[in-house]
């Protein structure tokens, strides 16, 4: 049987005093005696009395808890958001809830409710990749809950917005790719409602517009980002007529799953093709070849997430929502290492 937890009526009725008196006693009000104070204190002591903070939070209508909503905890991108945002709460006495949709759309929802009905003080979330519509997100602003979107966030809502540079990014990753004499660049990308999809689509097409290279339709593809459908847009784009010299993925897990349909194949890389990912994760500097990608800040988008969150917060009459952009950086490997010209 589990333990009844010490309260302040089990403190007064040891004293003999009524619980008023406790409370004031523990909670520092002047009119109570020192002896009656010192009483308290090392009776609360002995009894191992712990004080009830969500109740005492609840009073100030306040929780000190913040929500987290992720698409998933297994990726290192949003482990080191999640870490970002976990040591700015703690250094300002708040915890937080962390929840992962599993990229689902259905168990978002429901867990906004669940933050919701959890009292949470604000709300961070990225979408899931099935997220194309907002309106579970009307409670939280009826509600008035503060809310700051990070990584994958959408143009239809008024909040605050931490994102990489994913533009800049994609196009430094194309133009590099160019630069090293390829011409053909197939881009595989991710759903086409999502706004990072779209923004590093745009990036591709731009550094081909700067080069002045025209852009084959049939070397875009959009994908749900699984294993099993990157494949088989991957094997239909090796199986065309005119295939593509080099690729440029949306992020570093596509371009594994397409790396390991290229060595299925027994093409390698880059003798054969080119590859090119975007985010950084370890397992980028351990894959074999090394894989060419964009470096994102994520602990820092975490840390300013969160730091965003406790300004909105703390700050509520003079906020006002901020669209926050950090900048990528090119780490070029293996993946990458020989250029077209060396190919021919």
């Amino acid at each position: 049987m589990k333990k009844k937890q010490t309260g302040i009526r089990d403190l007064a009725r040891a004293l003999n005093v009524s619980p008023s008196t406790v409370s004031k006693a523990l909670n520092g009000v002047t009119q109570i005696k020192p002896q009656t104070r010192r009483a308290v204190e090392e009776m609360a002591r002995r009894m191992n009395y712990q004080p009830n903070q969500i109740a005492q939070n609840l009073r100030n209508n306040k929780t000190n808890i913040l929500g987290v909503i992720v698409p998933n905890l297994v990726s290192h991108f949003f482990a080191a958001t999640i870490s970002g945002i976990q040591d700015v709460a703690a250094r300002e006495g708040y915890n937080i809830i962390i929840c992962q949709s599993n990229e689902s759309f259905e168990k978002e929802a429901k867990l906004v409710q669940t933050l919701i009905a959890s009292r949470v003080d604000g709300l961070m979330m990225s979408f899931s990749r099935e997220t194309s519509s907002y309106d579970h997100l009307q409670q939280v602003f009826s509600k008035k809950i503060p809310l700051v979107l990070f990584d994958r966030v959408c143009d239809e809502i008024s909040a605050s917005k931490v994102t990489v540079d994913d533009h800049d990014g994609a196009f430094n990753a194309t133009e590099h790719l160019i630069e090293k004499g390829y011409r053909r660049i197939a881009h595989v990308s991710g759903p086409e409602h999502l706004l990072i999809s779209r923004s590093r689509l745009a990036g591709y097409i731009d550094a081909h517009k700067k080069h002045s290279l025209p852009i084959d339709e049939t070397l875009i593809c959009h994908t749900n980002m699984l294993g099993n459908e990157v494949a088989e847009k991957t094997h239909s784009l090796l199986n065309g007529s005119n295939p593509p010299e080099a690729i440029f993925c949306i992020n570093d897990v596509v371009a594994t799953f397409v790396m390991m349909v290229i060595k299925e194949r027994g093409m390698k890389i880059p003798d054969d093709i080119a590859l090119v990912g975007f985010t950084n994760i370890p397992e980028a500097a351990l894959l074999e070849p090394s894989l060419t990608t964009i470096s994102q800040p994520a602990y820092k988008m975490g840390e300013i997430s969160a730091t965003n969150l406790l300004n909105q917060i703390e700050q509520p009459d003079n906020f006002e929502p901020k669209q926050i952009v950090l900048k990528t950086d090119l780490v070029a490997r293996q993946s990458t290492a020989v250029s077209k010209l060396q190919r021919v």
